[in-house]
C-alpha cells in the first residue's frame, strides 16, 4: 500500500480538477462586437483576463494551443469573417477556410490576402522553436494574439495552411 503522502497530490489533482473554472462573462469582451478602436486595446494581462475566457487568455494571450478536434470552429461550415478574439480585427474569411484533418481551423490565406501578397497583412509570422520543433507561428498583427501556426503543405492557390486555434477567434456568420 502507498504512504499518504503519495497519495495526497493525486489527490489534490483530482479535487482541483473537479472545481469548476470560472470564465469571463462573454458580453464583457468589446471584441465580440466588433473591430475595437485602437483606444480600447486592452493594455495589460489583468484586462485581458477580465475580457477572456480561462482558454482564450492561455491560448491568445501566453501562447498556449487547444486539444485537436476540441475548438468550437474546426468543423463549423458556416459562412462569414473571422475575427481575433482580443480586438476584433477581421482575420479569416470562410472562404478561404478547408478541411485539412488537422482537427483545428485551417484557412489557406488570411483575409486581405491579394495576387501579390498572398499572406496579406493582418497577421503577422514569427519563428517558433517551442517543443523541440520548428513551425512558424502566426500572431494578429494588431494586438500580437497568438492565432495557431502557417504550414507550406496547403491547397491552392497559396499552398498554405493557416492552422488556427478556435479560442483565438471569433466568427460573425453572415
Amino acid at each position: 500500500m502507498k504512504p499518504l503522502s503519495t497519495l495526497f497530490p493525486l489527490l489534490a489533482c483530482l479535487l482541483l480538477g473537479a472545481l469548476p473554472v470560472t470564465a469571463a462573462d462573454p458580453n464583457e469582451n468589446p471584441a465580440l462586437a466588433g473591430r475595437l478602436p485602437d483606444d480600447a486595446l486592452p493594455k495589460s494581462d489583468e484586462e485581458y483576463k477580465k475580457r477572456l475566457t480561462p482558454e482564450q487568455f492561455e491560448v491568445a494571450r501566453k501562447k498556449g494551443t487547444e486539444r485537436a478536434f476540441s475548438g468550437k470552429y474546426w468543423n463549423t461550415k458556416t459562412p462569414g469573417t473571422y475575427r481575433c478574439i482580443c480586438c476584433g480585427e477581421p482575420l479569416f474569411a470562410s472562404g478561404e477556410k478547408f478541411d485539412s484533418g488537422c482537427g483545428w481551423p485551417s484557412f489557406y490565406a488570411p483575409i486581405d490576402a491579394a495576387k501579390d501578397n498572398v499572406k496579406g497583412k493582418v497577421v503577422a509570422e514569427h519563428a517558433d522553436r517551442s517543443h523541440f520543433m520548428i513551425r512558424t507561428e502566426v500572431t494578429c498583427r494588431r494586438c500580437g494574439a497568438h492565432l495557431g501556426h502557417v504550414f507550406d503543405d496547403g491547397p491552392p492557390p497559396t499552398g498554405l495552411r493557416y492552422c488556427i486555434n478556435s479560442a483565438s477567434i471569433t466568427l460573425d456568420p453572415k
